[in-house]
């Protein structure tokens, strides 16, 4: 269980936010020429390995780095579904927030937040059903489906289904943020 508590973070604040239309960018027009359920990316790499090659992903690869979490992520025992924010979702928390849950004493808190981004086997965008999910945090998200648009508790899915070696990534435009 302590596996899937593991999920991403934040990084600190001075690393450069990026326009949330670029990876919307990146991986649509790649996208425009699959079938459904078919990634852009290769399934090769791990979902470690897609963030830290993502210049979107950014904060969330140092998180996952400040977390320890790089070699759980680059498992590819590990079969999971990731919520991933993108910078511009880090950099709308409130200010400070990222600084204080990169500190050591607030690792708890961290690993808490990032568990609510995972949820427990590969679950591809045709898969997702409306209604509450279970996430590797121990509480539930809220998924609404409405035609081809996507919402995990007030976050968008941007992209869906890159999927990796030991997963699948839906990018969101918001960190999810247990009540």
């Amino acid at each position: 269980m302590a596996l899937g508590i593991l999920l991403f973070a934040a990084a600190p604040a001075a690393i450069a936010v990026l326009p949330q239309q670029a990876i919307s960018d990146t991986y649509s027009a790649q996208a425009e020429q699959l079938a459904p359920g078919e990634s852009p990316v290769a399934a090769e790499q791990s979902i470690a390995e897609i963030a830290a090659s993502d210049e979107n992903f950014e904060i969330l690869t140092a998180a996952i780095e400040a977390a320890g979490l790089t070699e759980a992520f680059s498992d590819d025992d590990l079969a999971v579904t990731v919520f991933a924010p993108t910078d511009d979702a880090f950099a709308a928390l409130p200010e400070g927030t990222l600084d204080e849950l990169l500190l050591a004493e607030n690792r708890g808190q961290l690993v808490q937040l990032l568990g609510y981004h995972v949820v427990d086997g590969e679950v591809l965008s045709t898969d997702l059903a409306a209604g509450e999910v279970d996430t590797m945090a121990g509480a539930s998200v809220m998924v609404s489906v409405d035609g081809d648009m996507v919402t995990v508790n007030d976050a968008n899915v941007v992209v869906a289904d890159i999927k990796a070696s030991n997963g699948v990534i839906h990018v969101i435009d918001a960190v999810l943020l247990p009540i």
